[in-house]
């Protein structure tokens, strides 16, 4: 981790918790002399130690590594502790656990509707993820990452429920545009396939829209997500229902629109009678 701000970041921000060494450590469940070790220097953290520091800091790796937080003016400082990192552009793990073919190719790994209360906790693990199935899919861009969920449910109805999401793995989540379909891996719900508003910049959050009208939208912030993945197509053996023409439907509203002016005649009469 040459070339990083990480050491004194940790450093600083535990001194702004007016938390000591032993203190830290103990919450982190590591010798002391490791976290000496890290905030002088003179050891790198591996994978799981960068995330329980992001955890228990809750800000992202990136920030640790690569943002010199003693430039920061104490506004700036103050967002971070609270959980709004201004600089975050991706998860606190942006490290992706995958894996590759006997060409070192990226597989698409497949997360079946059994598997996908466990990957919100096995995401990160190696062995967790080399246990999923793989596949490959040839007309996909070799230089991108991709994986794919089970959807279940009907709030993005006409995508059937046990249809298989393919998404590409965003790193940047400021690069998302608005009406974007996302895979989400969050915290608390799981693993969630919505249409998204990005409110990033100013509630550090997305605004998550399902195609089925009957959900309401709901907000999620950027704390509860894990990864991210941008919608490329969806497998399934059902096939979608079907729309009804527009001269069809034009009918039906009419046809409703008569039948309300009847029902209203008829009240008025019961009335006068």
């Amino acid at each position: 981790m040459k070339s990083t701000f990480f050491a004194q970041n940790i450093k600083l921000l535990r001194k702004r918790r007016k938390r000591t060494q032993d203190e830290v450590a103990a919450a982190l469940d590591m010798k002391r002399s490791t976290l000496s070790g890290y905030e002088n220097g003179v050891a790198s953290p591996g994978l799981d130690a960068l995330a329980g520091f992001a955890n228990y800091f809750e800000i992202a790796i990136d920030t640790l590594i690569r943002v010199n937080m003693a430039e920061l003016s104490e506004s700036q400082l103050s967002e971070l502790e609270r959980g709004f990192d201004i600089f975050v552009k991706g998860s606190r793990l942006r490290v992706l656990t995958t894996t590759v073919d006997s060409d070192d190719d990226e597989n698409i790994e497949l997360v079946p509707e059994k598997a996908k209360a466990g990957y919100t906790t096995g995401y990160a693990d190696p062995e967790y993820i080399r246990e999923l199935p793989v596949f490959k899919l040839p007309f996909l861009d070799r230089q991108k990452k991709y994986r794919t969920f089970q959807v279940s449910g009907d709030s993005m109805l006409p995508v059937p429920e046990g249809a298989w999401i393919t998404g590409e793995y965003i790193q940047d989540w400021s690069s998302i545009n608005d009406n974007t379909p996302c895979i989400f891996v969050t915290r608390d719900e799981g693993v969630v396939f919505k249409i998204v508003e990005n409110q990033l910049s100013d509630k550090q959050s997305f605004r998550l829209h399902s195609l089925n009208t009957l959900y309401e939208p709901y907000d999620l912030p950027v704390n509860d997500i894990l990864e991210v993945w941008r919608f490329v197509h969806f497998i399934s053996n059902d096939m979608p229902e079907p729309r009804l023409p527009q001269t069809d439907l034009i009918a039906t509203v009419n046809k409703l629109r008569e039948d309300v002016d009847m029902m209203r005649g008829q009240l008025g009469n019961n009335r006068r009678e």
